[in-house]
C-alpha cells in the first residue's frame, strides 16, 4: 500500500544506487508497488529478489521507500530523485544495523536485470 493515489516518479524505472562497498540495482513496477533488487558489488553480490515496497514522497523529488526482503531483513531508502542521492537504512537477518550514502543513477532496465 503506497500513501499517495498517484504514482511516484521512480514507477517503471530503474536505478543504481553506490554505496561505500556495495552496488544495487532497484527496478520499480510499473505503479511503484513492488521493486526487484539485485546486489551487484561488495560482500553480498549476487543477492537478489523481489518485494512488495511502500512510499511517501517527503518533498518534491524526495522518497521515503521502505521493503522487507524475503530473508526477514528490512531496507528503508530515502531518495532524492532530482539530485542522484540515497540514503539507505538496513537491518539484516543477523539484526545488524547499517547506514549507507551514496549515488543514485538511473539505468536502462535491461542493465538492471543483469
Amino acid at each position: 500500500m503506497t500513501t499517495s493515489i498517484s504514482r511516484p516518479a521512480f514507477a517503471g524505472r530503474s536505478f543504481r544506487v553506490d554505496y561505500d562497498g556495495l552496488s544495487a540495482h532497484n527496478l520499480y513496477s510499473a505503479d511503484g508497488s513492488r521493486l526487484r533488487y539485485a546486489i551487484v558489488s561488495g560482500p553480498c553480490a549476487g543477492a537478489q529478489g523481489e518485494a512488495e515496497c511502500q512510499w511517501r514522497e517527503i518533498a518534491e523529488g524526495i522518497h521515503v521507500i521502505s521493503w522487507q526482503e524475503a530473508d526477514g531483513a528490512t531496507v528503508v531508502h530515502v531518495d532524492d530523485f532530482a539530485n542522484g542521492r540515497s540514503q539507505a537504512f538496513f537491518t539484516a537477518t543477523d539484526l545488524s544495523f547499517h547506514r549507507m550514502q551514496g549515488t543514485l543513477t538511473e539505468i536502462d532496465t535491461e542493465e538492471g536485470e543483469q
